[in-house]
Parts: structure tokens; C-alpha cells; sequence
């Protein structure tokens, strides 16, 4: 019995009226509804710094179900990955999201989230559910590839990972440190899945006076001309151009920006439920609302990313603008976890050796 029930039922007995208001089905009503907003469950959503969504989009959820979520950043994926780990035995919230392919094999080796074989899943290609113990759910999806400035190219731009060496690109692009990027780790990981030797790849563009930044803020907004910077091409994201034409000041009706769609990677991002937390049947509730049409249409202009559900809609300006690869480079995750290391050892002692 709640303590505001409690209460209630002391006053009707003082003022000699225990009988009426054991029958006063409207007053009980009343309590009930205090009993049931005293117990509203709140959901700890743990993610990356670059999760975003609609004012309003929770409240949504929380109209629909009475639970509430709560948003908690934790740095880049990896910080993420790394907080999500070291807390296992302390889960620091009950649902996870934005571990993606190149960091979900680390996550399925240890035991840290709870199995849900959502009914959405029925919504979503096989192509993007990598995880057949349905431990991690995937959300969206999108293309990390080279961008370049259409207008700031003295030629024509290139057409394969491989023009990037051509002595005509030298000192056009910027990329990001594997090591500090999420977007670093995938463009290395292209070269390693798209290029016939990727260290002799990386020695050329090292001889070709390629630049490296430690974020993708610093690169897209420093060494590219987006930013006032020299260089005409960027590692970036296949939606990109999109947000060139959305933010575009002056107002632009065709992007400024170009992808090279022979260097994209694809990343696709999961959710999971947390081992340990106390509200598991909440937390699968959340999972479902993030493969709604509700969340899933929000992801698109929100984040820039694209939603893998089938019932999703895309903006008219990503209809209109967006450039995805229709045979995107990847490698098995169980490969990037057990090479990252070295892939990453031998990157440094070739590029910032």
C-alpha cells in the first residue's frame, strides 16, 4: 500500500466516513493514479556524445507507457564501449545505444547485455542484424567515405579509393587518427577491405602529403574548406552533402559536396539491454519504441544516419540528396576485434612515423 493511500484511508477514518470511501470507486481511482506515479519507472539511456533526437520524441514513450528515460553521454564509442565494460558489474543504466560494427564484437564477448528478439526485427533487412543471439539490436545505419569540394577540385574528382594516391590529389586530404576517431577506424578499415596491399596504400598517401586530424570536427571544420581550411577532400559521411544543402548559409539547392562511393565503409548501429538492470521488461520496451516509426523517422535529420526499419520514412532532402553505396566495403567484426590492435600499431608507424 502506497504511503499517499495510506493517507487517504487515515482521513476518511478521522472524519468517521470509513465506509463511504471504502465504496467511493472515483476517490480510490484517484489514489491509484498517485500509487502509479510514485512507481513510474525511469530508464537510464546510456550513448554517445553524438546522439540526438527531437525535443519531445521520450515524451512520446512516455505517453505511450508511462516509463521514463533518462539520457547519460559517454564520450565516442569507444569511450562508451570502455565505460559499458569496466561497469559491468555496476551497469551505470539499463539500455545502451550506439555501439556499432567496428566495437560490437568487443561487447559480445563479454557478458554485459541481456538477449531481446524484438517483433520489430520483422521490420529490419537480415543485412544489418549481425547478431543472430539478438543481444544487439540494430538501429541505423550509414556510410563513413571520402567527401570532396566540388568547386575546389582543379579537375575531376576520383573515382576509386585507389585515385587517392594520383599525384594530382597530393595535399588535398584530410583524415582522422584511427587511434582518437570513430570515422579514422572505419576509413582504415576501408583501405584494409577495399585496397589490394592497405600498408603500401597508407605509405603513398603519406607520400602524397595526406593530413591527419585527431576528430572528425577538427578535420571537417579546420583542414576542409567547409571550415576555412585548405584541403578539398575529407573523410566524412555519405549524408554529408545533405547537411551541406540543410545548413547551407546562403540557402543552396545542390550540395557543394561530393562522396567518393568506392571508399565507403559501412557502419550500422545497435541498442542493447544492460545485464543487471532492475527494469528488464521496461528496458524491452524502449528497444521496441527505437525500432517505431516514431524514432525511427527522428534518426535521419537528427543524427544523420539512416533507419534500418522498412516502415521508416526518409525527409525529402535525404530522397533528394543522399548518396549511399550499393556495395559498401566491411569486414567481420570478430576480424576487427582481433586485429584492431594491430592494424592500428602498424597504421602509426607507417603515417605518424
Amino acid at each position: 500500500m502506497s504511503r499517499l493511500f495510506s493517507l487517504f484511508l487515515s482521513l476518511c477514518v478521522t472524519v468517521g466516513v470509513l465506509a463511504a470511501c471504502s465504496s467511493n470507486s472515483s476517490e480510490a481511482g484517484t489514489a491509484g493514479e498517485a500509487k502509479k506515479h510514485v512507481e513510474t519507472v525511469a530508464l537510464t539511456f546510456v550513448t554517445h556524445d553524438s546522439f540526438a533526437i527531437s525535443e519531445g520524441v521520450f515524451e512520446a514513450f512516455f505517453d505511450q507507457t508511462g516509463i521514463r528515460v533518462e539520457v547519460l553521454t559517454s564520450g565516442d564509442v569507444g569511450s562508451l564501449v570502455a565505460q559499458t565494460i569496466l561497469s559491468a558489474d555496476n551497469p551505470v543504466g539499463d539500455v545502451i545505444f550506439g555501439v556499432d560494427n567496428t566495437f560490437m564484437q568487443r561487447v559480445l564477448d563479454r557478458s554485459i547485455l541481456e538477449p531481446y528478439e524484438t517483433s520489430e526485427l520483422v521490420n529490419v533487412p537480415e543485412r544489418f542484424q549481425l547478431d543472430s543471439t539478438h543481444r544487439l539490436i540494430p538501429i541505423d545505419y550509414g556510410d563513413v567515405c571520402v567527401n570532396y569540394w566540388i568547386d575546389a577540385l582543379d579537375g575531376p574528382p576520383p573515382e576509386s579509393i585507389m585515385d587517392l594516391v594520383l599525384p594530382e590529389f597530393a595535399g588535398s586530404l584530410v583524415v582522422q587518427s584511427p587511434e582518437t576517431s570513430s570515422p579514422g577506424m572505419a576509413f582504415l578499415l576501408a583501405t584494409i577491405a577495399g585496397t589490394p596491399d592497405w600498408e603500401q596504400f597508407w605509405a603513398q598517401l603519406k607520400a602524397n602529403d595526406v593530413a591527419v586530424a585527431n576528430s572528425w570536427e577538427s578535420a571537417y571544420y579546420g583542414d576542409f574548406i567547409a571550415g576555412g581550411g585548405s584541403r578539398p577532400m575529407v573523410v566524412s559521411y555519405a549524408s554529408s552533402p545533405v547537411a551541406e544543402v540543410i545548413y547551407a548559409d546562403p540557402p543552396v539547392d545542390v550540395p557543394p559536396t561530393g562522396v567518393l562511393l568506392d571508399s565507403c565503409f559501412r557502419q550500422v548501429e545497435f541498442a542493447g539491454i544492460l545485464q543487471g538492470t532492475a527494469h528488464p521488461n521496461e528496458a524491452r520496451s524502449l528497444i521496441d519504441f527505437l525500432l517505431s516509426p516514431v524514432f525511427q523517422n527522428q534518426i535521419p535529420m537528427n543524427m544523420f544516419m539512416y533507419p534500418v526499419s522498412q516502415k521508416a520514412e526518409l525527409p525529402a532532402e535525404f530522397v533528394q540528396h543522399s548518396q549511399l553505396a550499393k556495395s559498401p566495403l566491411s569486414l567481420e567484426p570478430a576480424e576487427i576485434e582481433a586485429k584492431r590492435k594491430e592494424w592500428t600499431e602498424r597504421w602509426v608507424e607507417i603515417v605518424l612515423g
